[in-house]
């Protein structure tokens, strides 16, 4: 496995997403517990959570209880593991998603998240989307106030701007060390945020990373996979997956970039790990590039070019 660092924590180069365990189609827990296991003695030593991953309504916070059982029962050492989580988000139960970034509601999900992994203070703890009805320095300064309270040891925001993170680091300083975006081989809003995390020293978590690979567990099947592309080329000369070359090529854009992947059984999460040491070569990089330029093409004008199925 290879690292990165999330401030001065070293972490694994591929995360694992737990929101699959624990959402709509979830494996049980057997299994739920095989994926997180598999990840740990493939290396990966950042495991991403959040008190919304859950299915039906009442039982906020099974995903961080899951995560919580899986390392306890875990043979190995586990004290090097980083367990980001998130608030700021419900799920009431009707497939829906709702945000509250109130500063009270965030300071108690906090202590319950807290509770739940069963830990003195997160590791990690990510404030999971601005909430249009609370000023977001309010919201932010909610997570200085954890902070200075010793609830959280560091925090990260998810779902923003540049402007909000500008603003978010005004107001956090050091304390600030993660963004958590979509980013994908189909998606690049946020090429943005990436490069200024970049040169924040900002550690940059890309969330849905394989879309155009694989289809996202947050949103559903959302349009065709990238068939036919220079991913699934690249992948079949090289005797790999795509999803490893996505992670791989992900991995290629910043020394920021940590990908947290979703998984709901061993062999994906297994699969994933293996892109930490997949180096791709420049004229891959090269041929992935006219891929992605493609399907941002596809995406702005909503046309299907011939080229996007063949690779550019």
């Amino acid at each position: 496995m290879q690292y990165r660092t999330i401030a001065d924590t070293a972490v694994s180069a591929i995360g694992l997403g737990a929101m699959p365990l624990s959402i709509e189609n979830r494996p049980d827990e057997a299994r739920a517990v095989a994926t997180v296991h598999a990840a740990l003695d493939a290396g990966v030593t950042l495991i991403d959570t959040a008190d919304s991953y859950h299915w039906h309504a009442g039982e906020a916070g099974h995903n961080e209880l899951l995560i919580a059982r899986a390392l306890a029962r875990y043979g190995g050492d586990t004290s090097d593991v980083l367990i980001a989580t998130k608030g700021g988000r419900g799920r009431p139960g009707d497939g829906s998603w709702t945000v509250d970034a109130d500063p009270g509601h965030l300071k108690r999900a906090a202590e319950a998240s807290a509770k739940r992994l069963g830990v003195e203070a997160i590791g990690l703890y990510q404030l999971h989307k601005p909430d249009p009805a609370v000023p977001w320095t309010e919201s932010v300064g909610a997570l200085r106030d954890l902070l200075d309270a010793g609830t959280i040891r560091a925090a990260g925001i998810s779902n923003v701007t540049t402007g909000q993170i500008r603003q978010a680091h005004q107001i956090l300083g050091d304390g600030l060390v993660s963004v958590q975006n979509r980013y994908s081989p189909a998606v690049r809003d946020s090429e943005p945020e990436l490069r200024l995390c970049t040169r924040l020293g900002l550690a940059f978590l890309p969330w849905s990373p394989l879309g155009g690979i694989s289809r996202s567990s947050l949103d559903g099947p959302s349009g065709p996979t990238s068939a036919g592309t220079a991913f699934q080329r690249i992948a079949a000369e090289r005797g790999v997956s795509p999803q490893q070359i996505a992670l791989a090529w992900l991995l290629s854009r910043s020394p920021a970039v940590i990908p947290v992947p979703g998984a709901s059984r061993p062999a994906s999460v297994r699969d994933s790990a293996r892109a930490a040491a997949l180096e791709l070569s420049s004229g891959e990089l090269a041929q992935l590039e006219d891929v992605v330029g493609v399907e941002e093409h596809r995406n702005e004008t909503g046309a299907e070019p011939r080229s996007a199925l063949v690779g550019g």
